[in-house]
């Protein structure tokens, strides 16, 4: 069958940039959203999210017609999920938003049609798919399911779409070669065939793997701060070991994978997914020590000075040089601390407004502020010089 067009569910930090890409490869892509200002945003040529280079991606898409967003789906050759999974609380995962996605477009589904998972899901939840399918009397058999999460970097999405091998798995080995197909006709990276429940847990292993090894940095910069260590030069000479790679320690660890997925993993492991466990629980604790070495600082600048101090909240996003708030720890620590009483100014440059704090920019913050806290290592902050201020920095940006 040759694949005329496509049907995105989701239009967010990957459903947009996918189905941006695949309009500037010449498919007829149909949008789909629940949020009525993200449809009339894109509609009209715009984002609602920043992403480099995904405005001109978006923009050409839609003057070319080949990118229309709506509020439903229609009838296409291929569907792409590709909604969020996040959990609910206890860190279950909440699988809800992909069945409802998948609800949604039975009605338009026909043989020969290929279903494709993207959101980095539970193990089984491709199999889920098809049952909700054939609860809707869908012939799964003459359809193609599979699942191919993405594995891209906020930042690099548009380069990474195109570049990074991708794995497929489909629930049956005709559903994984359709969708390999499908894929290699705009992935320069190797297409990489599994079966569904392999291509999930392949996925979480990826994060769980990152956050094992970022949980090691994180104890590595309390175990320091106790000890009156300097982590960042103690990272650097232990890096120069030639199989050595630590990673940096931060205040924790956000965004909407690597702060998530491990728990997928816990959730159906058990007691036999100890490792993984253990080292999402030390990046939580990460953030929860930030926050009361923050408000110890404060404490001591009070009864040094007499006065409260004004704390400088230095980035919100959960990494570098984006405005992805999603799980961000920095958010939870500006949060924590402006709920705790204390006097707090918070910075994203990447930010114009948030719904929740009230952001200052970086030269207001630099002046007001008694006590500068580095959260997040934005370009915005480097080289910036500061005098007669108390800096705690989490994230290394004062030692490059």
């Amino acid at each position: 069958m040759q694949i005329k067009s496509v049907c995105v569910i989701g239009l967010g930090y990957i459903g947009l940039p996918t189905a941006a890409l695949l309009a500037n490869r010449n498919y007829k892509v149909h949008g789909v959203d629940v949020v009525k200002s993200t449809i009339d945003t894109i509609n009209q040529g715009n984002i609602h999210i920043v992403e480099p280079d995904l405005d001109t991606f978006v923009r050409t898409a839609v003057n070319s017609g080949n990118l229309i967003a709506d509020l439903k789906p229609k009838k296409s050759d291929v569907f792409i999920i590709a909604v969020p999974t996040p959990f609910h609380e206890g860190y279950i995962p909440n699988i809800d938003y992909v069945l409802s996605a998948t609800e949604s477009i039975a009605p338009y589904l026909e043989e020969g049609n290929i279903v494709i998972l993207e959101s980095t899901s539970p193990v089984g939840t491709t199999d889920k798919i098809a049952e909700v399918l054939l609860s809707k009397g869908i012939d799964i058999n003459k359809i193609h399911i599979a699942h191919c999460p993405e594995r891209v970097l906020p930042g690099q999405i548009m380069r990474e779409l195109v570049e990074n091998d991708r794995i497929v798995g489909g629930i049956t080995k005709e559903a994984t070669e359709a969708t390999a197909d499908f894929y290699k006709t705009f992935v320069s990276g190797e297409v990489l065939q599994t079966d569904a429940k392999t291509a999930e847990m392949a996925k979480l292993t990826e994060n769980s793997y990152r956050d094992l090894n970022i949980a090691f940095a994180n104890e590595l910069s309390i175990l320091s701060d106790k000890f009156n260590i300097d982590v960042w030069e103690l990272i650097q000479l232990a890096n120069r070991h030639p199989r050595v790679n630590i990673l940096q320690p931060g205040v924790g660890v956000g965004g909407h994978c690597i702060a998530v997925d491990p728990w997928f993993i816990v959730h159906a492991g058990g007691e036999d997914a100890k490792l993984i466990r253990t080292a999402r629980e030390v990046n939580n604790y990460k953030t929860e020590w930030a926050i009361e070495k923050i408000k110890n600082a404060a404490l001591q600048f009070e009864k040094k000075h007499g006065k409260e101090a004004k704390i400088a909240c230095m980035g919100l996003a959960f990494k570098p040089n984006i405005d992805d708030l999603r799980e961000s720890p920095s958010v939870y620590v500006t949060r924590a601390l402006i709920n705790s009483g204390l006097n707090v100014l918070p910075v994203e440059p990447n930010l114009k407004a948030s719904n929740e704090f009230t952001l200052v920019n970086i030269e207001e913050a630099l002046r007001e502020a008694d006590i500068i806290i580095f959260l997040v290592a934005h370009d915005e902050f480097k080289d910036i010089s500061i005098e007669d201020k108390e800096v705690y920095d989490f994230c290394g940006i004062t030692n490059n």
